[in-house]
């Protein structure tokens, strides 16, 4: 009966909190100090500045900012351009045509960037005006790049698998290898979907480009060599053990410096700028960390992550139903919450649950990625969807409708990855070990 009363003051702080527009970190701090100061004797102010200073001095947490810094300064370069005139001439040919550099081309800076927004920022700046300009249907272009965009959050380097395996002290390398081939997957199965739809929808009518030679092709792809390589030198380094995940971060923002020099995009005003974005982002990233650590400490002392793992382990559900609930409850909570927050919030109760239940911690970490990436493209917060109106000027309804096959694509790749879990495990299993992990 305890553990319910801490249920109800806890989500009643937080909602109030979040309600009167407290940031994230901010509320998970206060929702954790009033759960010490109520449910414990320790003194709740030693107890945080403890935890936070626990949570803030991982060394693996130090990926994280660096890996922010290489998309930033990527943002910043003319990659959005080069990457348009190098993929297009080997889309055109393809079922719907241009609509797939949408898709590949999130792909492609997925594996340089590890977050949606900037993904679905710079290749919008790419594709938008260049597919509108050759007549390719509004609702193809809108809806490709809000989910594809979401790839941000699967393909290495990702931000949300880096919080996954700070929180719940997992191999970052090795949720970075387990996301490659369902990312993989998920992309084909958008590129399936544009080509299908480009059949069926009557609207579909583009301008086509004048056809190019085999050689012209291959001078234009001249222009996504220098990405290929940095995607190279960042996962390679990684799956062949030559370095760790934070190392691998530190190549990529040398590499990318190096790139951005080379396109003469590099200015100290646009080195300035990038540092200041990734020290904003890892500042509002790591603030939710601690509010998320030391909540994880005060219902620890409620007995309440445990107190729900016997429920659930009560109700004799199995794996696939456990799975099934857990999908429900992230697609509810990710209405209301980021990607990051959603995981760090919840991670403390679901762990003894899916250990419990023998469920994969790496298997999990892709398969709560994937659900995070739906909340990117749900009303009414899906960031995804903000982006998009600010750039294309549509109502949130039009965007949100574009998006929804999109959205159920991502729930066929939540039964995908129960089918086949080797999809997520293979990698990992044979990977080479890194030193340091």
């Amino acid at each position: 009966m305890e553990q319910f009363y801490a249920i109800g003051i806890f989500l009643f702080v937080l909602f109030l909190l979040l309600g009167t527009g407290v940031w994230v970190g901010l509320a998970l701090l206060g929702v954790a100090f009033v759960g010490m100061e109520l449910f414990t004797t320790r003194p709740a102010g030693d107890a945080m500045m403890t935890v936070i200073w626990r949570s803030s001095s991982s060394w693996t947490l130090t990926a994280l900012p660096l890996f922010i810094w290489m998309g930033e300064i990527l943002f910043r370069t003319r990659l959005s351009e080069d990457m348009f005139r190098g993929l297009s001439p080997w889309m055109a040919k393809l079922p719907g045509g241009l609509i797939h550099t949408n898709i590949v081309g999130s792909t492609v800076f997925a594996a340089v960037s590890g977050s949606s927004a900037a993904t679905l920022t710079t290749v919008g700046k790419m594709s938008i005006p260049e597919l509108r300009r050759r007549n390719y249907p509004e609702h193809m272009i809108i809806g490709t790049l809000a989910g594809a965009a979401t790839l941000g959050l699967m393909i290495p380097p990702s931000l949300t698998l880096i919080v996954y395996g700070v929180t719940i002290n997992e191999s970052i390398t090795k949720l970075f290898m387990a996301g490659i081939l369902p990312g993989l997957v998920l992309a084909l199965m958008f590129m399936a979907y544009a080509a299908i739809r480009s059949k069926l929808s009557r609207d579909y009518n583009p301008v086509m480009d004048p056809p190019m030679t085999f050689g012209e092709r291959i001078a234009n792809s001249r222009f996504l060599i220098p990405v290929l390589l940095l995607i190279t030198l960042v996962i390679g380094s990684m799956y062949l053990g030559v370095a760790t995940a934070t190392e691998a971060a530190a190549f990529g923002v040398i590499g990318a410096l190096v790139l951005a020099a080379f396109q003469r995009s590099l200015t100290w005003q646009s080195f300035g700028e990038s540092l200041m974005g990734a020290t904003r982002t890892s500042a509002m990233i790591a603030l939710i960390l601690a509010g998320a650590a030391f909540l994880s400490l005060s219902m620890g002392f409620t007995g309440l992550p445990r107190a729900l793992a016997e429920w659930i382990g009560s109700l004799q559900l199995t794996r696939f139903e456990l799975l099934m609930a857990l999908l429900v409850f992230y697609i509810v909570i990710g209405c209301f919450l980021d990607g990051i927050s959603s995981v760090v919030l919840t991670i403390a109760v679901v762990e003894p649950m899916i250990r419990a239940a023998n469920i994969d911690i790496i298997w999990f970490g892709i398969f709560i990625v994937v659900v995070v990436e739906m909340a990117q493209i749900t009303p009414p917060i899906g960031f995804n969807l903000f982006v998009l109106q600010g750039m294309t000027g549509h109502e949130m309804n039009y965007i949100a409708r574009a998006a929804l096959p999109l959205f159920a694509i991502m729930v066929v790749m939540v039964f995908v990855l129960i089918a086949f879990p080797d999809l997520a495990t293979w990698l990992p299993e044979n990977m080479r070990s890194s030193p340091g992990g």
